[in-house]
């Protein structure tokens, strides 16, 4: 019998008015917060609903109608407040043609009024009973430094495109503190343990121990992270989502050795290869399931979750072989990890459904025989295991492993590392294949989401994913992108077709790469990557020089863009215009910067000191000067180095979010305690600035998270590509010696890069902005470089 099927009918619960009263008023209070002028132009009523406080992993469909209400009212009919949100959203995108977006904010206030009404009853079905959202290292390379506003903006735009369970990771250090102190681990252990905001994911995961660089994480930062999950929590349950709540991993401070002498543990952790990273930031210590500390300090940490958030889920989020691997591939071993991991969060809570990013079985592939995996799953029944299948439109792992092998899983589209920022996606992998996926005879498939490293752009492809778990048939990509656009620009603009005709090349381009040979996820530019004569190394699961388009198509989109403000130029007033223009012009410049690069190096190659060298590098620099340009005269958060690095800073003196006294012992080293407000500013500044760039606390995965933002293409890439030309023209020796000598320069230039300070009165220590806005910016890099854009 079909595994949906089985869950359907095997949850009965009935849904309470309360229940139904409470959903109603959060999607109210959505149309509140983002619709003031329409607080009555909708109405919304729950029917044939379904309890909101449901066990496990089952749950029916989720279903909508909207049609033409009372008194020129719109209303929304759904059995989940997440039903009503995503009907509201159909409305809003499809016919009155407004939505909201991750970087040029919301723009729902500009409906029309009144409300267009409806020819026809509207009815929407999900095709899965879970919208996911969110990888474990999301929290680090997008929202590490976010404030409640900017999560506002993501839950109501979370909550509009169907998102039923999202991941709720913000604060989860304050709870594994307070555990941690119960069993006896002094605070010294417990700071010296955990990592700094850039890089708490990797913490969590077990992969990394301790902070490098200027200081340690303060029980501010500690506390004011709870304080704001709180409100998260609150705001998601209120939109009717079911939060995956964290638990306890067992990876502990290595104080354990001497606390509990008894306590089986292991060691062997090491992230990446072998002396990657140096041995007091990995190898963390891990606390067998077996162990009864492990069901203890489980069991508080879910009692303290519960008493601070309430009893919203018994889902879990739980990770312990991220991109490690067990210490012994013995089966017997392997079950009683599992085994024994759930059997702590079931006693701490009868009904816990354990969610597992499948990431572990492909990073770790050569470990994870299938086997193995079946086997290590075994250990948990069914019904009380979901499994995430990270990377489905690239490399599934749902086919290898059988659905893995009874377990219910979700389909989800990782696309982008780090959080790259080119172009990119695969528009057929990402519509067709999860349809085949959930036709499969044999599929335990219960959910779509999205599991991005970085939420970065390429937005399109994010919505087309949540709306394909809406459709039973595989989305027709040309109508939705041209939806997609009307709404995007609109509505107080008819829209030009030179925009249409840009973002459908772009469809058939950019966004269907289906060479999965060449490139597996979102490409980087060679310009974000540390120069070398030689090879520019692969760093992604794709060569930086793989050309996956046309590159002309893309500038014949980019003219589209570009001209067509010519048709309308209120369109340098439009946000969403001012972004793309910048993000295509962005992506255009940094295609050519691939050829400048080349061709400095033949001409270098010739002749190392000749006018011909000279002038082929002096061009690669000038073409940075101008990318650089345009980002800043964008004006957008999204592109901006000063951005990221004030957001950090400003956690120094977080907003009042709650009781922040819990303190250590005066004078104690632990938990930064006597760093002042400024230097506390610096630590998260260097948090920040070292995860974009060296990664690491001597570089030891530089350029993973690399970004194309103002100021940093300025003060890091221009620079380092600088070193690079000076470097090889006056170098006498071979490429090889070149590339060794520059490499030296490079890291010492890249670690005192990430120690320089922020500077008030620059912005970022070293721009100041244009005088010109974009379209004068722009039109000024087109004139001067007619080889680019002719």
């Amino acid at each position: 019998m079909h595994l949906l099927y089985v869950l359907s009918i095997a949850f009965a619960l009935s849904y309470s008015a309360a229940s139904a009263t409470t959903t109603v008023e959060g999607v109210k209070a959505l149309v509140e917060r983002r619709l003031p002028n329409h607080t009555g132009s909708f109405s919304f009523a729950i029917v044939n609903g379904t309890a909101s406080t449901d066990t496990g992993v089952s749950k029916p469909n989720d279903a909508f109608t909207v049609s033409n209400g009372v008194n020129g009212t719109i209303h929304v009919e759904g059995n989940s407040g997440i039903a009503l949100a995503t009907g509201l959203h159909w409305y809003l995108s499809n016919v009155a043609h407004v939505d909201i977006y991750w970087f040029i904010g919301s723009h729902l206030h500009l409906a029309p009024r009144p409300l267009p009404r409806l020819n026809n009853t509207y009815l929407g079905d999900s095709i899965v009973p879970w919208r996911y959202h969110f990888n474990t290292v999301t929290f680090s390379y997008t929202t590490a430094f976010w404030t409640w506003e900017d999560w506002e903006l993501q839950l109501d735009w979370m909550a509009l495109r169907g998102i039923n369970l999202p991941l709720a990771w913000v604060g989860y250090e304050k709870i594994l503190v307070d555990v941690f102190r119960e069993v006896g681990f002094a605070d010294t252990d417990i700071s010296d343990f955990l990592s700094g905001p850039a890089f708490q994911a990797w913490n969590r995961f077990g992969n990394l121990q301790g902070s490098w660089g200027p200081g340690q994480l303060p029980l501010s930062w500690i506390n004011s992270q709870f304080e704001l999950n709180k409100k998260i929590v609150a705001r998601m349950v209120e939109l009717g989502m079911k939060p995956a709540m964290p638990s306890f991993t067992g990876f502990v401070p290595p104080a354990i050795y001497t606390l509990y002498k008894n306590a089986t543990i292991v060691n062997g952790s090491a992230y990446g290869y072998e002396g990657l990273f140096p041995r007091r930031n990995t190898n963390v210590t891990f606390l067998s399931p077996s162990n009864p500390l492990f069901g203890r300090m489980q069991k508080s940490f879910i009692a303290k979750q519960k008493a601070a958030y309430g009893n919203v889920s018994h889902i879990y989020t739980l990770d312990q072989y991220n991109e490690n691997v067990p210490f012994s591939g013995d089966l017997d071993y392997l079950r009683n990890i599992s085994s024994n991991t759930y059997a702590s969060l079931r006693a701490a809570d009868p009904q816990a459904v354990w969610m597992l990013q499948g990431w572990v079985f492909y990073a770790a592939r050569d470990f994870w025989s299938n086997t193995r995996v079946e086997t290590y799953l075994s250990g948990v029944e069914d019904e009380n295991m979901i499994i995430l299948d990270l990377f489905s439109e690239s490399q599934p792992q749902w086919q290898r492993t059988n659905n893995y092998f009874g377990k219910p899983w979700i389909w989800c589209m990782l696309h982008d590392f780090g959080g790259s920022m080119s172009l990119y996606g695969q528009v057929e992998n990402s519509t067709v294949n999860p349809i085949q996926a959930l036709a499969n005879e044999s599929s335990t498939m219960v959910g779509m989401g999205l599991t991005m490293e970085g939420q970065e752009g390429n937005e399109v492809l994010y919505d087309l994913v949540l709306d394909q778990a809406w459709s039973s048939k595989p989305i027709d990509t040309t109508t939705y992108f041209e939806d997609w656009v009307t709404s995007r620009y609109g509505p107080q603009l008819t829209v030009p077709q030179g925009l249409y005709r840009a973002w459908d090349i772009m469809r058939q381009t950019v966004y269907n790469n289906t060479n999965l040979t060449a490139a597996i996820s979102v490409p980087k530019s060679i310009l974000e990557l540390q120069p070398n004569t030689s090879v520019m190394f692969d760093i992604l699961g794709h060569s930086p020089d793989a050309m996956l388009y046309d590159h002309n198509l893309l500038l014949s989109a980019w003219m589209h863009l570009y001209s067509a403000a010519n048709d309308d130029q209120s369109l340098w007033q439009n946000p969403a215009y001012i972004f793309d223009v910048t993000d295509i012009t962005r992506q255009v410049l940094a295609n050519a910067f691939n050829q400048l690069y080349h061709a400095f190096v033949t001409a270098a190659n010739v002749s190392r000191n000749s006018s011909t060298s000279r002038t082929a590098g002096q061009k690669m620099l000038d073409l940075l000067d101008d990318l650089d340009a345009v980002l800043l005269s964008s004006g957008q958060r999204h592109f901006s180095l000063s951005d990221w690095i004030a957001s950090a800073r400003a956690w120094a003196s977080p907003p009042l979010l709650g009781n922040n006294s819990d303190t250590v012992e005066p004078g104690s080293p632990a938990f930064g305690a006597n760093m002042s407000t400024s230097q506390t500013a610096d630590y998260y500044e260097y948090q920040a600035r070292n995860q974009i760039t060296i990664w690491g606390p001597t570089g030891q995965i530089p350029d993973y998270a690399s970004k194309q933002w103002a100021g940093l293409v300025r003060s890091y890439y221009r620079k380092r590509w600088e070193l690079f030309v000076e470097y090889t023209l006056n170098s006498t020796t071979s490429p090889e010696g070149v590339n060794e000598g520059l490499a030296v320069a490079l890291t010492e230039f890249s670690l005192g890069w990430c120690l320089e300070k922020w500077d008030d009165e620059a912005g970022d220590g070293s721009l100041s902005a244009p005088s010109d806005g974009l379209a004068e910016v722009v039109a000024g890099v087109v004139k001067r470089w007619p080889s680019i854009f002719s």
